[in-house]
């Protein structure tokens, strides 16, 4: 096996990557900097997880504190590893609606720019290797909104006989529509991973997530919902539900689910290649549903009020069609529910949090 080289690698999604790769015999680089330190306060912070890692994978996992928005340190990396390099995962961003309305060249910077210092280090110095990117449903901006939506006792739902019913797929248009800030710099980067793979014919893939989570994920109050919602089920803190009357669906989507469609991506690429993923129908709840789960699971009830204001461009519903996906890998299924995922994330961290960590 060659290299990998994944961007976010002490993050949800880079940190499963890394270990799922190295597993399969790779050799890792990862690039990694904290600025999820930065954003969302010292609780968010990835350097426990690189730590943890450095230390399980000595010799087969590397972690370079390295900027992706640093064009000439990023093509010095790839330069070096340029002969070796079979696969990059590309999970590095600034992930929240809300810090990127603060500050929106810094938002941008990241989730555009950086994204086209990483594909013309791969186009300059190994175009074989296969381009893995983590997109997002808000690259639709608020489009889902105008579907005609049924409201139900704890959840918004499409009418059954709807064509997206089984989930958004790709046809959904990007235009016309608002996306806050965070949805354009993404869809910015997803637009550039596109047209490196038609324009230079590079293995190139966006994958459209919607909720990712996991056990290692460090959920914060603006990103990360399940995961910081069963934080505050366990510690007792306080949680408010973005309008919609707690409503809102969203499809939730276990990280290493994720990392095994790009595993299976990987395998057989395609060039400019784009899929929406996320639990789909087998992996959706809405916010009342998951505080329900959260509380049974914890044993506790949760403190929690419903703001009245939605976030700008935030869904009301999401589910994603994976039909597009398993019928280009049809050996891919995800493994998980949204009752594991959160079983999962209490079990592995109710101790630590408990205890104030």
């Amino acid at each position: 096996m060659g290299v990998a080289i994944v961007t976010g690698s002490g993050g949800l999604v880079g940190s499963e990557s890394v270990e799922h790769f190295v597993r399969a015999g790779y050799d890792v680089v990862g690039i990694e900097n904290d600025l999820r330190a930065t954003f969302f306060g010292p609780t968010a912070s990835t350097a426990e997880q690189t730590e943890r890692l450095r230390a399980a994978y000595q010799g087969s996992f590397t972690s370079l504190d390295l900027d992706i928005r640093d064009a000439d340190g990023i093509d010095a990396v790839f330069r070096k590893h340029a002969k070796a390099l079979e696969l990059v995962v590309h999970t590095a961003a600034q992930p929240s609606h809300d810090w990127a309305a603060g500050d929106p060249l810094t938002d941008f910077s990241i989730n555009a720019t950086g994204t086209v210092n990483l594909l013309e280090a791969t186009r300059k110095h190994s175009p074989e290797a296969t381009f893995v990117f983590t997109s997002t449903n808000k690259v639709y901006g608020d489009q889902p909104n105008f579907l005609p939506l049924l409201e139900e006792a704890t959840r918004f739902e499409l009418p059954a006989d709807h064509a997206y019913y089984d989930g958004i797929d790709t046809s959904m248009s990007i235009d016309r529509c608002l996306h806050s800030l965070f949805g354009a710099s993404k869809a910015s980067a997803d637009l550039l991973v596109q047209e490196y793979g038609r324009y230079f014919d590079l293995p190139t893939v966006a994958f459209r997530g919607g909720c990712i989570t996991g056990p290692s994920h460090a959920g914060a109050r603006l990103h990360g919902f399940l995961s910081y919602l069963m934080r505050c089920t366990i510690t007792g803190n306080h949680y408010t539900v973005y309008g919609y009357l707690g409503k809102q669906v969203r499809d939730n989507i276990h990280s290493a689910d994720l990392v095994s469609a790009f595993a299976a991506f990987h395998e057989n690429p395609r060039a400019a290649a784009v899929y929406n993923i996320g639990g789909g129908r087998e992996s959706n709840c809405s916010m009342l549903e998951a505080i329900e789960l959260c509380e049974q699971i914890a044993g506790r009830p949760l403190s929690w009020e419903l703001g009245e204001e939605a976030r700008t461009g935030d869904h009301q519903w999401w589910i994603s069609d994976l039909s597009e996906f398993r019928r280009d890998y049809p050996a891919w299924s995800p493994s998980y529910d949204v009752e594991a995922i959160l079983r999962e994330i209490h079990d592995e961290n109710v101790e630590r949090w408990s205890a104030g960590a």
